[in-house]
């Protein structure tokens, strides 16, 4: 309003939706935008109906960024009807209706990425940080079985200001990225792997008793979770005044 952006009557709109609006199916918490981020939709287990009308109260506030995690494509359809820009990651079932403004100081994420079985979760990482208006780096197939290719790219790896590492399997690739770099690193355990992987919860179980310094577990195939802890890392930092 104070922008010339709102009028009164438009502002005070807005104002009456907070803290939530009833959608009788939902209750969109619109006042979580004031707390670093607006709501993230999560579209298994809703219809598409539900996930659009859900999608249409965010973007109507003017929230940003608006994401749809384990969206198919029937919610996608649904959700473009509302916002026709919207943007589907099918291999990770990622929806953006709207980015976030990315910063002039934007920091740099890194996504690191084990195998290639892995890149559901890691793009579901990598895509909602670019949401979240950060820079993103991938390294991709970089596993442990092949330490060298990681090596190769020691520079992009300490280049990062934080580091999210994707892994399956016996999941050791964090707590290997993490004895290399100065910068936090989000550890994201996958459920690939053989029998014995038990679905990712012996990557989960390796991550969390790493002897690496700097390294938090989120859970299992949660790439979302994983960037937009490294956005808000990154959104903290940026709000410090320099030394």
């Amino acid at each position: 309003m104070a922008r010339g952006e709102l009028s009164t009557d438009d502002a005070m709109t807005r104002l009456a939706r907070l803290p939530f609006e009833d959608l009788g199916f939902a209750r969109v918490d619109h006042h979580r935008s004031l707390r670093g981020g607006p709501e993230v939709v999560y579209g298994r287990g809703k219809t598409p109906a539900e996930t659009a009308a859900v999608a249409a109260a965010l973007l109507d506030q003017g929230a940003a960024p608006v994401l749809v995690t384990k969206a198919s494509a029937q919610h996608a359809d649904a959700v473009r009807e509302v916002a026709p820009g919207a943007e589907w990651h099918p291999r990770s079932e990622l929806l953006v209706c709207r980015r976030a403004a990315v910063p002039a100081d934007a920091g740099l994420v890194a996504v690191v990425c084990a195998g290639t079985s892995d890149l559901p979760v890691a793009e579901e990482a990598w895509v909602t940080a670019e949401a979240f208006g950060c820079r993103v780096d991938t390294l991709v197939d970089v596993g442990v079985a092949g330490a060298h290719r990681l090596f190769a790219d020691a520079g992009r790896l300490q280049a990062a200001d934080v580091l999210v590492v994707v892994a399956g399997m016996e999941g050791t690739l964090p707590s290997l990225v993490a004895g290399m770099v100065a910068a936090p690193v989000i550890a994201v355990p996958t459920s690939v792997g053989y029998g014995a992987a038990f679905d990712g919860l012996a990557a989960l179980l390796a991550m969390l008793t790493s002897c690496a310094v700097g390294v938090s577990v989120v859970n299992i195939d949660n790439g979302f979770g994983a960037g937009a802890l490294a956005a808000r890392i990154l959104a903290i930092a940026r709000r410090r005044p320099s030394p």
